[in-house]
């Protein structure tokens, strides 16, 4: 499913709030004590803090979660992109919320195949599972290479990983999420991107950030929330590492 438009800022300070932020705040006030909350204020915080570092940022989140309106409306100059598992939920979405850019991606993996996953990417580290490289044409297991073309040139400014689903054994996991989060921002023409995982209790989380996002890159943890900066590579040639200093599937 695909549903876009742009976001207009208000005209002055004395301005109503826009639709969409009255809409986020009041579903997110009316639902602040619910049991589905997932994340913390202080993650919030933390990744609305970043998001007003860049002027008009580009956000890429993979997840639609407890949060999602409550994104859509504090980037509300930039541009907010939605990736999640369920074709259903993402036409439910958009059709109760004109105006939001979503996508439904097949997510062919299960949580209890990381290992395999892990080792061929390894594997594949000078090939198909490059750290820089064209997702869109990616052969890498771990690559997500069905969204739309278009979602591969933006220079992503802010990535969130709270999707798709990682809580059970035959779950599609987070592992493809997070390789492609990497990918994207060492391949991104120039510049750096803040990346955001969540849920960081779990293994997956855990290994496969440490391997693709690097410990080296950790700027700061927030309950069960990491925040990673990762610097665009591609002005200083080909890369076949994702981390400079080695702590593979580190577990802490």
């Amino acid at each position: 499913m695909i549903s876009s438009s742009t976001s207009s800022a208000p005209s002055s300070s004395t301005s109503p709030l826009p639709p969409s932020i009255t809409k986020a705040l009041v579903h997110y006030a009316s639902s602040s004590n619910s049991t589905t909350k997932s994340m913390s204020f202080s993650e919030i915080n933390a990744i609305t803090t970043t998001l007003h570092l860049t002027p008009n940022p580009n956000f890429l989140i993979f997840g639609l979660t407890q949060e999602s309106l409550l994104w859509s409306a504090l980037n509300n100059n930039g541009r907010t992109v939605f990736i999640d598992e369920n074709e259903y939920i993402i036409s439910k979405f958009e059709q109760s919320n004109p105006g939001i850019e979503a996508y439904d991606v097949q997510f062919t993996s299960k949580v209890s195949e990381y290992p395999k996953l892990l080792s061929h990417a390894k594997e594949e580290s000078k090939r198909d599972c490059k750290p820089v490289q064209n997702l869109l044409f990616s052969e890498c297991k771990l690559g997500i290479n069905d969204m739309p073309n278009h979602i591969y040139q933006v220079s992503w400014d802010v990535i969130l990983v709270d999707g798709p689903r990682g809580y059970f054994p035959a779950a599609p996991g987070r592992m493809s999420a997070i390789f492609t989060a990497a990918v994207l921002a060492r391949s991104k023409k120039v510049g750096k991107t803040h990346v955001f995982v969540h849920d960081f209790w779990r293994e997956v989380e855990k290994i496969f950030s440490y391997e693709f996002l690097c410990e080296e890159n950790l700027v700061n943890n927030v309950d069960q929330l990491r925040h990673f900066v990762i610097k665009s590579e591609t002005e200083n040639g080909e890369s076949f590492e994702f981390c400079k200093s080695s702590s593979p599937s580190k577990i802490v």
